[in-house]
């Protein structure tokens, strides 16, 4: 395999810092593009210059806020940024994370990563996109966001978490295998189906913080709705990769 030079975007987040030590260590030339290194894919400032020889480009930056609009703000001007100022530089590919089941959603979070693909595929560079079901780690996230006191309300929630380091090896296979195909929207899930509440005791009595996890009562809201019906699991040709909830519970908490 030819050594690359690729840029990631969002490269000190939850899957971009893992992406950055995968590419690494299969020998690959990484450009860090994050705020912290100067580099701004929202404004611009100093992408041109972090751009420049770069092969591609995986893009896992997220923004600031859930907001659906500041979101999808956020994510089509990084999309147009990314290509307007990669295919100046020559860039062959760009590969954007995205989530699974987002043709459904009708708002929030999802609708702005709905806009995210579409700018993403209807650019100058060839670009595809790898939807990833829940992360493993983000079941603490969730649990952080839902609690009261000593008690955290999660949808009884169906998903098919996966562990953020697996996302990552298939986003770096993608921006460096010969066989890329532009405009592919793939799907990657962990192996096995969870329960949001289930997760997040198994979660609470690992670190045995003591915290309740409850299961919160049905929401009108019609994304929530969609989620608790299975609208995230991975559809029949996902790939199912990378250790169980529990596996990865024993190694990293």
């Amino acid at each position: 395999m030819h050594h690359k030079k690729i840029a990631v975007a969002g490269a000190t987040g939850r899957v971009g810092h893992h992406v950055v030590d995968v590419l690494t260590e299969r020998g690959h030339e990484v450009v860090p593009i994050a705020r912290s290194h100067g580099v701004d894919v929202v404004t611009g400032d100093g992408l041109a210059q972090a751009l420049t020889g770069v092969d591609a480009i995986v893009d896992a930056a997220t923004g600031p806020s859930p907001d659906e609009h500041e979101a999808t703000d956020f994510f089509t001007t990084a999309a147009h940024n990314l290509h307007q100022y990669g295919a100046q530089a020559g860039v062959q590919r760009l590969v954007v994370v995205s989530i699974i089941g987002i043709d459904e959603y009708v708002g929030g979070y999802g609708a702005a990563k709905k806009a995210h693909e579409k700018a993403a595929l209807h650019g100058a560079v060839p670009a595809a996109i790898l939807r990833a079901s829940q992360f493993h780690e983000f079941v603490e996230t969730l649990t952080q966001w839902s609690t009261r006191g000593d008690t955290a309300y999660l949808p009884a929630m169906p998903t098919q978490l996966v562990a953020a380091r697996t996302v990552a090896e298939a986003l770096a296979d993608l921006a460096t295998d010969e066989r890329f195909v532009p405009g592919q929207i793939t799907e990657i899930a962990g192996p096995r189906e969870e329960n949001l509440v289930d997760a997040a005791t198994r979660l609470a009595e690992r670190r045995g913080s003591g915290l309740r996890i409850v299961t919160a009562p049905k929401s009108g809201d019609p994304d929530i709705a969609l989620m608790e019906k299975g609208g995230m699991l991975p559809g029949p040709d996902a790939v199912l990769a990378g250790p169980t909830f529990t596996e990865w519970l024993a190694n990293n908490i």
